[in-house]
């Protein structure tokens, strides 16, 4: 996954250093949304997603070392520390990062917590994007895991089963619309 983050991030941060470049007709379908005299780059952004870029780095290096603990606390330094508010791309991060502590804890044995940083994650990422399918994705892996811990008791490791099964097939749904809507916008 942090190859995926790392990727993640850069992507971001180059879209945000590009400003407010105007498309030539007919090469994209993006073009400047930016008012007169507004400033194309927000520092308290570009600070925001570098303090998270490298929070989820430190967790990268954690996770290699077999401490999910450190990783953990790297992460909820992201959540828990100052963000640019109602701005997509923070919100993009913050319930990015949720998905991420919620696998750490799950992988961790604390469903419980993990189920609170979906939730909190799914506040976040209210409309239909990947970030809200991957908090579902990553649900589903929490309740398979859930369930997998449930051996002893069948009847809660069939219920937890099922959580997962429904968890998937959302992030599936919430895909396969984010994929619709971007392939209508694809050059024929």
């Amino acid at each position: 996954m942090g190859g995926q983050m790392r990727h993640l991030w850069g992507w971001a941060l180059g879209l945000l250093l590009v400003g407010c470049e105007v498309a030539k007709p007919g090469e994209n379908e993006l073009a400047c949304t930016c008012e007169a005299g507004a400033r194309p780059v927000d520092p308290a952004l570009l600070s925001f997603l570098s303090k998270a870029r490298a929070a989820h780095h430190q967790a990268d290096l954690a996770e290699a070392q077999g401490d999910r603990g450190r990783a953990v606390a790297a992460l909820e330094a992201v959540v828990r520390g100052p963000a640019p508010l109602r701005r997509q791309e923070s919100d993009e991060v913050l319930a990015d990062t949720r998905a991420r502590l919620a696998g750490l804890r799950a992988a961790q044995g604390q469903f419980d917590a993990a189920m609170q940083d979906i939730e909190r994650g799914l506040e976040l990422a209210r409309e239909v994007s990947y970030f809200r399918g991957h908090l579902f994705e990553v649900q589903a892996v929490v309740e398979e895991q859930r369930a997998a811990s449930l051996a002893a008791s069948p009847e809660a490791a069939a219920q937890a089963r099922a959580r997962a099964i429904r968890a998937a097939e959302q992030a599936i749904e919430i895909q396969d619309q984010v994929l619709r809507e971007a392939l209508k916008r694809e050059p024929k």
